[in-house]
């Protein structure tokens, strides 16, 4: 949780916002997780300040303590939702016996996180029109960790070589893309078991990518 907590602290719109006690990360953890829910159930714009302030049980001026908006915490929300799906998954990377073993376990991992937060896909396609930076910053961290991955299952020699150096962030970005609609599909409009939706996802990657 304390990685999630720090890169939410950063999206704050100053250095005195950020909390400095346990207390007030318990605090922040609160109000995110009600931003979370009054904005997925709601949307952006039909939120407020107040009702966030209601589902986490703190007071207005509270919530002031920690943001200077609702468009502040918006964002602090988009980057802590983007850092709990990484995190989520790293432990899922950690115990991987090869790269695309690692994207399939990856996946697996994405669709249950996915399954158990439904409010994340409404959160981040709000995010294109409510803050276009945080939309386009949270696809581009999350392709470029995978290019990452890809490139150094290419210099082990498990992956086809590149061909063009754009290959690992073209690969990244479809994979990103197939796993943002086999989570919609699957994990927040069906319950389909997780671990067969990425095994039969990893066919298809192996197909193209494996050498």
């Amino acid at each position: 949780m304390a990685a999630t907590r720090i890169v939410a602290e950063e999206a704050f719109a100053g250095e005195d916002k950020a909390p400095r006690t346990a207390r007030g990360r318990k605090t922040l953890r609160k109000i995110l997780d009600a931003a979370l829910e009054e904005f997925g159930e709601r949307g952006f714009s039909e939120s407020s300040i107040v009702g966030i302030t209601q589902r986490a049980d703190v007071a207005l001026g509270t919530f002031y303590t920690y943001f200077d908006s609702k468009e502040a915490l918006f964002k602090a929300l988009v980057s802590d939702m983007s850092a709990r799906v990484r995190d989520h998954v790293a432990p899922a990377l950690e115990a991987a016996t090869d790269t695309l073993d690692g994207e399939q376990r990856a996946l697996e991992s994405y669709l249950q996180f996915a399954a158990d937060h439904k409010q994340v896909y409404r959160i981040i396609d709000e995010a294109e029109f409510a803050d276009p930076d945080a939309f386009e910053k949270h696809y581009r961290t999350t392709a470029s960790r995978i290019a990452a991955r890809l490139d150094a299952g290419k210099d082990k020699g498990e992956l086809v070589a590149a061909g063009s150096p754009l290959d690992s962030e073209v690969e990244a970005w479809a994979i990103m893309g197939m796993n943002v609609f086999l989570g919609l599909r699957f994990a927040v409009w069906g319950d389909e078991d997780p671990a067969e939706v990425a095994q039969c996802a990893n066919r298809l990657i192996r197909r193209g990518l494996e050498r």
